[in-house]
């Protein structure tokens, strides 16, 4: 009796091995019970740049809406889910883990640069595909051979901006940037090194992260000028285009993407500057697309959307239709093999996607194609 209990205690000693070694040996986010598509995303909902977060989340779940009223893919659903990462790196990759974990499959990646490369990092190892809507360092998409994004790159706003006031005629023309922050520097740079190539002169100013209120110096420094190129936020450039106009300047105000949503900043108080940004999305296009999904928009939430939303959005369509055209149809499908179909799909030379940010091709570098629109504020 004893040498039976002894054997039935290796005996089950060597089941409860084999099944933790095969727990270790799973992969997270096993997808097998998966009823829905799973796409997931992480993005400030909090904190001082929730308002990209949350426009990106609006236009994502309105395209997922869309998307499952019409009948999913094949009759499967989609379901959509953002993290708050509050554009901090750790809690991007925090984010990550959990949904991954809950079985994610494909991605939206983040929505700020510094978030999205520590999500991309985890991403890479999984080899998890995303499309980013809207972190556009460089450095994003070359984390892995798996990220995408849908809006333009820091250093292609950058030279469009170069050219644009070579275009115009401009020759007294300066520029200010953020030397802290990633997307404004790598937009300088890119603007530095096109203006230099064209042969033309600037008078550049700076401020960084701890120097953001007070502009006086700034306005100072640039009240001749006749264009300012200014690539950063809406927030700090409503700031120093009331601190010029104080000073009497006259100049036209240029700006790249992130000067979506600078109308609201001004309160009746909007100097008479013309002011101009580099913009994929213009709320008062009357392209279709755009039209329609300004129209579905303003009928869910009560409100316009800005460009962060339209890239969430048309994120989400993207990779719905890339997976469409790749004839994915097994909704246990793991990431690792989705990866694997979207990527060869949205990279083929016959795959085009059209938007309400426009028409977009990729290629294997992650980068997306398609043309700018200067939207002027008078």
């Amino acid at each position: 009796m004893k040498k039976f209990v002894r054997i039935m205690s290796v005996v089950l000693c060597v089941v409860l091995l084999a099944g933790m070694f095969a727990a270790c040996g799973q992969k997270k986010g096993y997808t097998a019970n998966n009823t829905e598509y799973f796409i997931g995303s992480t993005g400030p909902l909090t904190g001082g740049a929730a308002s990209y977060g949350i426009s990106v989340q609006k236009g994502a779940t309105l395209a997922i809406e869309e998307i499952n009223k019409a009948g999913g893919l094949n009759g499967v659903k989609f379901k959509f889910d953002m993290r708050d990462d509050q554009a901090a790196a750790a809690d991007a990759g925090t984010g990550y883990d959990t949904l991954y974990e809950a079985g994610m499959q494909i991605s939206l990646g983040s929505v700020t640069s510094g978030a999205c490369k520590s999500f991309g990092a985890k991403a890479k190892e999984d080899n998890v595909f995303f499309m980013t809507p809207s972190a556009s360092e460089q450095a994003v998409i070359e984390t892995g051979d798996n990220a995408f994004r849908v809006c333009f790159g820091d250093p292609d706003q950058g030279t469009l901006a170069a050219q644009e006031i070579k275009a115009a005629g401009y020759t007294n023309v300066g520029v200010l940037y953020d030397s802290s922050d990633s997307y404004s520097s790598g937009v300088f740079d890119a603007f530095k090194a096109e203006m230099n190539k064209l042969g033309l002169t600037y008078t550049e100013a700076k401020f960084d992260a701890e120097n953001k209120v007070d502009f006086s110096t700034q306005a100072s420094a640039l009240k001749d000028c006749d264009i300012v190129f200014m690539p950063f936020y809406y927030t700090e450039a409503a700031l120093f285009i009331k601190a010029s106009a104080a000073k009497g300047s006259t100049a036209v105000f240029f700006g790249c993407d992130g000067f979506d949503g600078i109308s609201g900043q001004f309160k009746g108080d909007k100097p008479e500057n013309t002011i101009k940004y580099i913009t994929p999305f213009d709320v008062n296009s009357t392209d279709a697309k755009v039209s329609a999904f300004v129209a579905a928009f303003k009928a869910k939430y009560n409100e316009e959307p800005d460009q962060f939303a339209a890239d969430g959005y048309d994120a989400v369509m993207a990779i719905f239709e890339a997976m469409k055209a790749a004839g994915v149809n097994d909704v246990t499908i793991s990431a690792s093999d989705l990866c694997e179909k979207v990527k060869a799909t949205i990279t083929s030379s016959s795959f085009t996607y059209t938007g309400a940010t426009g028409t977009m091709k990729w290629d294997a570098s992650g980068a997306c194609t398609k043309s700018a629109q200067i939207v002027e504020l008078n």
